[in-house]
């Protein structure tokens, strides 16, 4: 077996001949994302398909615990409090980090549905998500 790195694509052979009665492929893995989760113990991987309806948001909220997902269907706008708003389309992978305060994560599309699936890297009995009132709602405190 041999890999061949090309810009974010691993490509690897598996010989001339036949496994198991198949015919020689080439297997592509295409790096879609890498997202640092710091020094973390994960003791379970959640998996999710969420649904969202056409132009249904999340709202502002956090997760104790870092989040990989992929966009299935459809597309989304995921922007991290204090950041620029990402579009997520089909076919794209996200990090949510733990702890970080998501402004949203809406469906981008009013007429169209939204399907993606969420990794959620679990330490122990952690809640999958947290939700915060809105940004306008939060008082500050100018004494």
């Amino acid at each position: 077996m041999s890999g061949i790195s090309d810009m974010g694509r691993f490509v690897t052979h598996y010989g001339t001949g036949h496994l198991n009665g198949m015919s020689h492929e080439t297997i592509i893995r295409r790096e879609l994302l890498r997202a640092p989760v710091g020094h973390r113990s994960v003791s379970t991987v959640d998996v999710r398909e969420i649904a969202f309806a056409p132009g249904q948001q999340t709202g502002r909220h956090y997760h104790p615990c870092p989040v990989v997902g992929y966009i299935a269907e459809g597309a989304a706008v995921l922007q991290i409090e204090g950041h620029e708003p990402q579009f997520l389309s089909t076919g794209t992978a996200f990090h949510e980090p733990a702890q970080a305060v998501i402004a949203r994560f809406d469906n981008a599309s009013r007429t169209a549905p939204l399907k993606f699936i969420a990794y959620y890297l679990l330490n122990g009995h952690e809640s999958l998500i947290e939700m915060l009132p809105d940004a306008s709602e939060v008082s500050v405190d100018q004494s």
